[in-house]
């Protein structure tokens, strides 16, 4: 029978959801090598699980993907679904492994019923023991329990086997912007369950931040005494008591009280959290503390296991949040492995927990002839309120938990009101998310994604808007390749509106598979695989790449969220404790002053201890602000290791300039210098091939939006270069170029000055846009060429890359590098490398320094055209020659690709301009 795969239920003989638990059951992990075997489609598979010969079957890794293990491969959607839209239906074409494995029953399993539990299978499976069958299960990232107590014998062998099929009608509801990846990926587990031991408890913590006590209920279905040690505490189940002295958890104090449920039957040891979740007049709040969320959105992945993680993967992830200064994650779209969250509840993070649910590819709304959205239609509704059921019940004890989310993207009806009025009646304690109710009728938060700062700001400051609700970004900052830019335009409002309370950067990691293309070792996205329905490199917009290495986005969200806001206040420094409980008492200061990139003192700064929301101005040491360039950088960082940390982790830092920028006073006098301009540009001076750039190899904020094509009609990217005339002039060499796109009628004249002066040749280059330029330009600059460099060094911003709109990371100082370290990796290659505001830089043997501003500098080993053109980074191949850009400006990058428009602000303009530079061989 294999009617299940085209059920609306979300399974059969499928025991009620219940706590995870770390209790005295019996345990047999299933994790390992199990015999494997695909067959193309359902009815392909034969009929023989009841008694099944595996003599010639292959052997596959559980938890694991089997498009990971060699079988099949993975596709990437974000949207749009990889078959037909007619549910329950699914296509005949429908993969399904076989997995089976024998397993010895330990002897003590005798009197205890004995339950296979799977932590999560991809998409829908069917279990048989010893040739019966036992029922079927949904909900690809919720557990299942299946009681096999009748048939199995304690101290004999049991035969499991499973059915997994990568499509069913639950695919229609897992929609959720990822790879399509199959099978058991997570653990699987034979339980003891004894008599008269817990099988379900609920712990029900609270604190009162007004009288600083706390509150104790624990329900369990099994009677028995609570005892915490550390608290003098012994309580039994059922009974609701108040808890003095006790201290509060939050992300930033995570503290957590160890107790035991003692039972007759065994006992189970819980983590208690003490804190109280509450809307305030408007304000979401933890113990009575308005709560800021610096969130991320995290996906399961890693690059070779896909969704299927180990404990140092989920580790991994927790320190890297915490290191950064992040203090929320929601798990979109779908529950973590549960390990994850007693991570979160452990190290400090908060966190909004997402049911299995996103419908995106029916649209939100569609109206008839179209198919209802599933949350509309009354055949799902079973499975929807029972996923959110099982969602609950399985996290409900975890302190870190503080919303529930109905899932994701699925447009409005009233299978997700159902799932609302079910939380509320089993959990009341907490607000429930629903981005999609735009209307806020039935949620406890207004939520929206990629609303422009603007747009937030609007909402901040109506109270009358949207029932006052708290008001969050459950997606923002869309980190896809080079970005996001414009965070800081975000936070500023979310500190000016206490009803705007932060969000969640879309989104933690790029979901980037390791593989092999044309023998080089790429990260693959959507269609590297043969899809041919896909969504591209979409699936890579993260703040980590597929590595978990930093992105330049990742160090600019870790500088703008930061705990500590360091600015100048004149010549004294002004610190402001961002944090939501924390003073600065675990906190040391530090400064460094340096001239021009050197530095001249150094020591450690006497800052007061600085309580929550207060600011404090102290005065910096006396240094000598007479010389140009004088900066003083003041860091604050750890005192003690943590247990996330080491001792002296940068937690905040600020730089503050003394002296006073003076405007350039430069008279160039000297003699013409000695160059070639001809069809490949101009040389002179140990610059080769010298020519004006406008163009960028588009990043993704260029290109999925439509601005690339945009700025394709402009003509930009096929510019050419034209000698209008070149010779001796006013005691220069001067020619003049003209910049233009075939056929159409605008140019950009420009006119450059080579003058050798003292052992050096300085550049005038003046640029006046003629006839019908486009507004805006992807950037301004100049581009050549010279022999491979090594070795740059540079006085300017750095040390990771800075655009106009994701500078705040970008510290004033002196840099080296080599040519390859100045790029960066994105897992399509774009536009990248780019420092902002340099001073000057010498590559290799060649200087160069800005006369009058400040320039941006770029250099690589191929051409943006070799940048434009690779798919993978693995595809760019330095070469012999390295190709130097020095922009007079570029446009920011923003977050078009999923996001609002890129600012005014933050576009170059088209209009005269001018730069002076001096290059010294």
């Amino acid at each position: 029978m294999t009617d299940y795969v085209e059920d609306f239920a979300s399974g059969s003989n499928v025991l009620a959801p219940r706590a995870w638990l770390d209790d005295d059951s019996g345990r047999v992990a299933l994790s390992g090598d199990w015999s494997f075997r695909l067959s193309p489609t359902v009815a392909d598979a034969p009929d023989d699980l009841k008694d099944p010969d595996t003599s010639g079957w292959d052997t596959i890794a559980v938890p694991g993907h089997w498009q990971l293990s060699g079988y099949g491969a993975p596709a990437y959607t974000n949207v749009v679904y990889p078959f037909p839209l007619e549910p329950p239906f699914v296509p005949t074409d429908n993969p399904t492994g076989d997995y089976v494995r024998t397993v010895t029953v330990p002897a003590d399993f005798d009197g205890a019923r004995i339950v296979l539990r799977f932590e999560g299978v991809d998409s829908r499976f069917a279990v048989y023991v010893n040739g019966s069958s036992v029922g079927w299960s949904s909900g690809s990232r919720l557990a299942s329990e299946f009681d096999v107590t009748s048939l199995v014998a304690p101290g004999k062998e049991a035969r499991i086997a499973v059915r997994v099929h990568q499509w069913s009608t639950g695919s229609y509801v897992e929609d959720q912007d990822m790879w399509w990846l199959s099978g058991i990926f997570r653990e699987v587990n034979l339980l003891a369950l004894r008599p008269d031991a817990p099988t379900d408890v609920f712990v029900k913590a609270a604190w009162d931040h007004l009288d600083g006590a706390g509150t104790l209920l624990v329900e369990s279905d099994v009677p028995g005494t609570v005892v915490v040690d550390e608290l003098g505490l012994e309580v039994p189940t059922g009974e609701h008591v108040r808890v003095e002295g006790v201290q509060p958890w939050s992300a930033e104090v995570p503290r957590l009280y160890d107790a035991v449920l003692r039972t007759a039957g065994g006992d189970v040891r819980l983590r208690i959290g003490f804190r109280t979740v509450a809307i305030v007049d408007g304000i979401f709040t933890v113990n009575g503390n308005r709560v800021l969320f610096n969130g991320v959105n995290r996906h399961e992945f890693h690059p070779d296991r896909g969704r299927s993680l180990t404990e140092q993967d989920m580790l991994d992830d927790v320190l890297i949040m915490k290191r950064a200064g992040i203090n929320a994650v929601r798990t979109s779209h779908y529950p973590p492995h549960p390990h994850f969250l007693s991570l979160c509840d452990e190290y400090g993070l908060y966190v909004v927990d997402e049911c299995d649910l996103e419908t995106h590819g029916f649209g939100y709304e569609p109206q008839p002839p179209k198919l209802p959205n599933p949350v509309m239609d009354e055949r799902f509704r079973d499975d929807m309120v029972e996923r959110m059921r099982r969602t609950v019940h399985r996290d409900k004890n975890h302190p870190s938990i503080v919303l529930w989310s109905l899932g994701n993207e699925c447009g409005m009806g009233d299978n997700l009101k159902a799932m609302y009025d079910l939380v509320k009646e089993l959990d009341p304690s907490r607000p429930v998310h629903y981005e999609r109710d735009t209307e806020a009728e039935w949620v406890d938060i207004y939520s929206r994604m990629y609303t422009s700062p603007e747009g937030c700001a609007e909402i901040g400051a109506d109270s009358s808007l949207y029932r006052n609700l708290p008001f969050i970004l459950c997606e923002y900052g869309h980190a896809m390749g080079n970005g996001p830019g414009g965070l800081l335009d975000y936070r500023e409002v979310f500190e000016k509106y206490p009803r705007c309370q932060g969000g969640f950067i879309w989104e933690f990691i790029d979901h980037g598979l390791r593989t092999t293309i044309d023998g080089r070792e790429v990260y693959a996205y959507g269609g590297d695989f043969g899809e041919t329905i896909h969504d591209g490199n979409f699936v890579c917009d993260g703040l980590l790449f597929p590595d978990r290495t930093p992105s330049p986005g990742m160090h600019e969200y870790i500088k703008v969220i930061e705990p500590l806001r360091i600015v100048a206040d004149g010549n004294r420094v002004s610190i402001t404790n961002r944090y939501e409980v924390l003073d600065t008492s675990h906190l040391s200061f530090s400064y460094v002053a340096e001239t021009e990139g050197v530095q001249v003192d150094a020591g450690t700064l006497t800052v007061p201890v600085i309580a929550a929301g207060d600011t404090v101005v102290v005065d910096l040491p006396s240094v000598d602000a007479a010389k140009p360039e004088t900066w003083v950088t003041v860091t604050a960082s750890l005192t003690e290791a943590t247990s996330w940390v080491e001792a002296g982790h940068r937690i905040a830092w600020g730089q503050i300039r003394l002296d006073k920028p003076a405007a350039a006073e430069f008279v160039v006098s000297g003699s013409p210098a000695a160059g070639e301009a001809g069809i490949d540009g101009i040389t002179v001076a140990g610059v080769q091939n010298a020519r004006l750039d406008v163009w960028r190899a588009p990043i993704d904020n260029d290109a999925i939006p439509g601005v690339a094509a945009a700025w394709r009609e402009e003509g930009l990217h096929r510019v050419q270069h034209r000698i209008v005339s070149q010779g001796e002039r006013d005691g220069a060499w001067e020619v003049v170029t003209r910049t233009a796109p075939p056929q159409l009628q605008w140019g950009l004249r420009s006119t450059w000055r080579w003058t050798a002066v003292d052992g050096a040749v300085v550049l005038e280059l003046s640029v006046v846009p003629e006839g019908l330029f486009p507004e805006v330009l992807p950037r301004l600059g100049i581009t050549f060429e010279l022999p491979k460099v090594q070795q740059v060094e540079w006085f300017g911003t750095g040390p990771n890359e800075a655009y106009v709109d994701t500078r705040e990371a970008a510290a004033v100082g002196k840099y080296s590098a080599t040519v390859a370290e100045l790029q960066t990796p994105y897992v399509r290659p774009q536009e990248n490398g780019h420092r902002i505001d340099t001073r000057w830089a010498t590559l290799d043997g060649l200087r160069i320094e800005a006369v009058d501003q400040l320039f941006g500098l770029t250099v690589r080993d191929w051409t943006s055209a070799d940048l434009e053109t690779a798919t993978h980074t693995a595809a760019l191949v330095a070469g012999d020659t390295t190709y130097v850009t020095i922009d007079l400006a570029q446009t920011g990058v923003g977050t078009a690709a999923c996001g609002p428009k890129l600012p005014d602000r933050d576009k170059l303009k088209t209009a005269p301009a001018n730069l002076t530079l001096r290059f010294t061989s």
